[in-house]
């Protein structure tokens, strides 16, 4: 048994090969676990970490896999280290680990900024904004402002139309298999609608041909709102560009009324714990959960005015903003920090200058 330590550098034996800096108190090593230190000063802990780590990841990608895989320490051991200075290491650890950490930093304000989006989605869905644009008191301050209704106190002014009262058209995908191309028209299933988006890299593609030959009732238009029905149900996406692709009958789509509610307004709604309960309770089957056309039609919404329906869409279009632009900080910083491994772990360039206390 070996004992680890804060800091300790542990690599995983079995199924995905990978690297981790222990961060908790003393323990005793699992057999499975692989426990990593430099033979002499002359090689920094900080810089192995991070040098081993696209080494492992090699290591892993050219491991024949049977059921699960298995990493020897004899692949260890043949591992070459780069001809760069301790003291070069060192300070090539601190620059990767100082990029990790504020990674790591951002992605903690991401999580926290999606919870005050959630509660504050909550908030504008249930008191909405007053005449002077702040949030309503909640019922229990000013009762006399609000209405019971079959999704709870809503203001006395809004209105609860059933989701096809405020829409021109709700309908589905291609209900047929289509044929596939490499490139072309992005097709899209399920799995490519998560967190508000569509992540049209994980969409498959359609020739033009087969795009014309798609029969949907509404062609795929700036504002339309798809919604996942089967399986991963209950997500919602807007498009927000004019842009052709087609989808399957998994996916739902919703055309708002643009003079009865706001395109925007209506895709938050959709995306809100109040459109979700609701699904909830509508979705049927066992194995595979679905919410027919018919049950999202009559989902319940709630219908402020327009105007208070634009202040609604757009206070939350300014944290959705936040959000993005946060999200677009850490995707930059990880290509930074990929490049930044690739220069500084292979002794490419250098950090003398740093060392020399100068600018590089």
């Amino acid at each position: 048994m070996y004992l680890i330590k804060n800091g300790d550098i542990l690599i995983g034996m079995d199924g995905d090969f990978e690297v981790h800096r222990w961060g908790g108190e003393n323990a005793l090593l699992n057999q499975r676990v692989c426990k990593v230190e430099a033979a002499t000063p002359e090689i920094d802990s900080g810089f192995l970490y991070w040098y081993l780590k696209p080494e492992i990841a090699a290591i892993h990608q050219r491991t024949p896999q049977t059921t699960v895989r298995h990493l020897s320490t004899k692949d260890l051991y043949v591992i070459p280290m780069p001809s760069i200075g301790s003291d070069e290491q060192a300070v090539a650890g601190q620059i990767l680990d100082t990029i990790d950490t504020a990674i790591h930093e951002t992605e903690a304000i991401i999580a926290k900024l999606k919870a005050v989006k959630q509660g504050l989605l909550h908030d504008l869905l249930t008191r909405g904004i007053d005449a002077n644009g702040e949030l309503r008191p909640p019922q229990t301050e000013a009762p006399h402002l609000y209405k019971p209704s079959p999704l709870g106190w809503i203001p006395k002014e809004w209105k609860m139309p059933q989701l096809y009262e405020v829409c021109t058209t709700i309908g589905d995908g291609v209900h047929y298999a289509v044929r596939r191309s490499a490139e072309g028209v992005p097709f899209l299933f399920v799995s490519c609608i998560r967190n508000g988006e569509i992540d049209w890299n994980a969409s498959s593609y359609v020739s033009p041909d087969t795009y014309r030959e798609i029969k949907i009732k509404g062609r795929p238009q700036k504002g339309l709102i798809l919604f996942t029905v089967v399986g991963s149900y209950g997500h919602a996406a807007q498009i927000d560009e004019e842009i052709n692709f087609g989808f399957e009958r998994n996916i739902a789509f919703v055309m708002p009324s643009a003079s009865v509610i706001q395109p925007r307004y209506l895709f938050y709604f959709l995306s809100s714990l109040v459109t979700k309960n609701q699904v909830e309770k509508l979705v049927i089957g066992n194995a595979q959960k679905v919410l027919t056309l018919g049950a999202l039609k009559g989902v319940l919404t709630l219908l402020p005015t327009f105007e208070e329906q634009i202040k609604i869409s757009a206070a939350l279009d300014v944290m959705s903003t936040r959000i993005a632009n946060e999200i677009g900080y850490v995707k930059k910083m990880r290509v930074q920090k990929i490049a930044l491994m690739d220069d500084l772990l292979t002794g490419r360039v250098r950090v003398t200058p740093l060392l020399e206390g100068d600018t590089p």
